[in-house]
């Protein structure tokens, strides 16, 4: 209980997840904008083709999950795919943004390949990644603290790439005589080395000390059914779902918002660099700033009022601001990004303590059998993120193709109107959703510092 991690190892945790939101928060802001202004491909077929192939990845996760449980290295169950992985990782990335001069139906095909092995490579690092949360202690606190390291470092690779990937890709397609879309591939290369390092620097700086009970074989079945019967792993699944897609609505229309729906995106122009800073950009770094404070806030509210009711009301909070969100027009820029901040904190709260929930579920489970599936139980947190990012990202796409989005052109008011609605009314549901799940979760802190005792002394009575 008073295992301590060190700030190395705790940095060197954080360090995976700055990896993974640089690659999630290029696909959940910039892949649909870049398939259709960039790539020529509509957001109907963009909306069906990201449900198409997250649906598979989805439920490829648990598969992973139970994998990474079935490992045996000297490294431990879950650090080794950070090191075979990381590698296709950034490759992969890289081709899910090369353009190549295909025909319709051929650009098409080349999105859902690439797209689909990207988000299968994303399952093979991320679960695991996700897991090692789980075995690097047993100390609930220690893991709120892991998951609040994680989550900053999230949000400022998140920060890094919004702040950063418009600008480089004007840079990079205005050398040489490129275009845009050398831009955008030029820009995840320098995206694809950063995180593949991270990687390895997470894999090397981090230790697995929670191990399965020594008698404990290896039974699918058997953790199958036991997770069937885990009413706290539903809530939270549908808790987590929810939030994604609140989140990601938010995310994909930010960028059509801005470019459509405002007279001049134009910020201000960086002369040195000769780049333009438009207002998304400052829009999102100001929301992932936010998300860091939201994450900073998570352990001492929580640590007062408990995990269920902090994220409850950051919920609420959040559903109220975004539905007042409707009102803004492009003069109250102001409010715009007032707003933005306050939302931002409430979502960003949320992370750190999904995360701690699931490794406490990851308790409950053990104590409940008798036995533990770390990786499986993860693996239903990186599910519930590639669901609601899912549902979140089709969504954005055919609502667009609803209001009549055009890609490139003037959109009509009622666009416009459906536009704005995607980042107000429409997400706010999700968020609200969310809410509601959480109202029915059980495990409180208490419960679970008393089921963390009781698994110490059976620990250590099964080591003597």
């Amino acid at each position: 209980m008073n295992e301590k991690i060190t700030l190395k190892e705790k940095i060197g945790y954080g360090f995976g997840d700055f990896a993974s939101s640089m690659f999630w928060k290029i696909f959940s802001v910039y892949l649909l904008y870049y398939y259709t202004d960039v790539f020529g491909v509509s957001a109907a077929i963009v909306g069906t083709m990201f449900l198409v192939t997250r649906i598979w990845d989805t439920a490829l996760d648990p598969i992973i999950g139970i994998l990474a449980d079935m490992t045996n290295t000297k490294w431990g169950k879950f650090r080794p795919y950070l090191l075979w992985v990381a590698l296709p990782f950034g490759i992969v990335g890289v081709l899910t943004f090369v353009s190549p001069e295909l025909s319709a139906s051929g650009k098409i095909a080349y999105a859902y390949i690439t797209y689909t092995l990207m988000m299968m490579v994303y399952s093979a690092i991320n679960v695991p990644y996700a897991s090692l949360m789980g075995v690097m202690t047993a100390n609930i606190k220690e893991r709120t603290a892991l998951s609040t390291f994680r989550f900053v470092f999230a949000f400022a690779g998140s920060i890094l790439v919004l702040a950063t990937a418009e600008p480089l890709v004007d840079w990079f397609g205005n050398t040489a005589g490129a275009d845009t879309q050398t831009g955008w591939t030029s820009t995840m290369v320098v995206y694809a080395i950063i995180a593949a390092g991270l990687f390895y620097l997470t894999f090397a700086w981090t230790r697995e000390r929670v191990r399965p009970p020594k008698e404990q074989k290896t039974s699918l079945r058997t953790d199958l059914k036991n997770l069937a019967t885990n009413k706290p792993w539903f809530i939270l699944l549908g808790a987590g779902v929810s939030t994604l897609i609140f989140n990601s609505l938010r995310d994909g229309s930010a960028i059509y918002y801005f470019k459509y729906y405002f007279a001049d995106q134009q910020a201000f122009q960086l002369p040195a660099f000769n780049i333009i800073v438009n207002y998304s950009t400052l829009y999102l770094v100001l929301g992932q700033g936010a998300n860091i404070v939201g994450v900073i806030l998570a352990k001492p509210i929580s640590d007062r009022i408990g995990k269920k009711k902090t994220f409850l009301y950051a919920m609420l909070i959040a559903t109220l601001l975004s539905c007042v969100f409707y009102i803004f027009n492009e003069t109250d820029l102001l409010l715009i990004f007032l707003f933005q901040f306050l939302i931002s904190i409430c979502a960003g709260s949320i992370f750190p303590l999904l995360w701690s929930m699931y490794a406490d579920i990851a308790d409950y489970s053990e104590w409940k059998s008798g036995r533990r599936a770390t990786g499986l139980i993860f693996s239903s947190s990186s599910m519930s993120q590639k669901l609601g990012w899912t549902l979140g990202g089709a969504l954005t796409g055919w609502l667009l193709a609803i209001y009549g989005f055009e890609a490139n052109v003037a959109q009509s008011a009622e666009t416009k109107t459906g536009i704005r609605m995607m980042l107000s009314f429409i997400p706010a549901a999700g968020a609200l959703l969310s809410a509601g799940f959480i109202t029915f979760y059980k495990l409180s802190d208490s419960f679970m510092f008393s089921i963390t005792e009781e698994l110490q002394l059976r620990r250590k009575s099964k080591e003597t």
